[in-house]
């Protein structure tokens, strides 16, 4: 556990969230500045702090990440509705906290993705 790591001061129960999910290898909870009606974060237990940092011995907690994601968006009523995953890795691309996380959208339509200018 990184102590300065908001994400792992939540796992361990340090700091509040609003868990909707957890099993013994990663944590759902709702995002504190939610960017849809429904804005999940999908984090593994143990900190990994970026897609970067990902190994071989990873493979079973990223399919973990998924299938938590597909309960999450069945208890959150946007299976059938449809919803968005993002993985945002660096801070070009908008990463905040470095603990590996999974953002779920829906709830709403998202429109198209991407909201940056082209060159």
């Amino acid at each position: 556990m990184a102590r300065d790591c908001i994400f792992c001061r939540i796992i361990a129960g340090e700091a509040p969230a609003d868990v909707v999910y957890r099993d013994d290898a990663v944590i759902a909870f709702k995002d504190i500045m939610p960017r849809a009606p429904v804005h999940i974060l999908v984090v593994p237990l143990e900190h990994i702090a970026s897609v970067n940092d990902l190994e071989e011995r990873h493979a079973q907690t990223v399919w973990r990440m998924f299938r938590a994601a597909q309960v999450v968006a069945e208890k959150q009523g946007v299976k059938s509705t449809g919803y968005r995953l993002v993985i945002n890795n660096g801070p070009d691309s908008g990463q905040v906290v470095f603990h590996l996380h999974m953002h779920l959208l829906g709830g709403t339509p998202l429109g198209p993705f991407g909201a940056y200018r082209r060159p």
